[in-house]
């Protein structure tokens, strides 16, 4: 079975004014990688909130992110040969996704679409309790974008699986 294509946003908080810090992904052979995004000047909002929950200072992605464009871009050379990936946060991310590259000054060339689209019912009932426990099993790190791509993977794979 093929896994599908997971992307993941890790923002400034939510809201108006929140912006994308860090766009992680989990590729259709389980590989994951992510990066941190350099808010540019305008992007003032932060939520301490939310980079409790991320652990990401603002220092932090002016010193290690990437810029805009070159995010973008990234985005662009991973997903435009598939031309498709999934979130589970479709509402958020989406808007967030259009904020990188409205700024980036490019389109997209590929589509995000909602994870919930590709759940069976019985996959939507055992996905919150399958999720908590590989996170447990495997000690994963919550709200760390690559790290919950993966994990939207793993549990899509294993609710799948015990559909099967």
């Amino acid at each position: 079975m093929t896994l599908p294509t997971l992307l993941d946003i890790e923002a400034s908080g939510f809201g108006r004014g929140s912006y994308p810090i860090e766009i992680g992904l989990a590729r259709a052979d389980g590989s994951t990688c992510a990066f941190l995004i350099q808010p540019l000047n305008e992007w003032m909002h932060w939520d301490s909130k939310a980079e409790l929950l991320h652990g990401i200072s603002r220092g932090r992605l002016q010193r290690e992110g990437r810029p805009v464009s070159e995010v973008a871009r990234w985005l662009n050379d991973e997903l435009s040969e598939i031309g498709l990936a999934y979130s589970d946060s479709w509402g958020y991310d989406n808007t967030w996704l259009s904020l990188l590259f409205h700024h980036a000054g490019m389109m997209p060339r590929f589509r995000l679409e909602a994870l919930r689209r590709l759940l069976s019912e019985p996959q939507l009932s055992r996905w919150k309790s399958t999720k908590e426990a590989l996170v447990r099993e495997r000690g994963i790190v919550r709200h760390r974008a690559g790290e919950d791509a993966r994990l939207l993977q793993l549990t899509y794979l294993r609710t799948r699986q015990a559909g099967a």
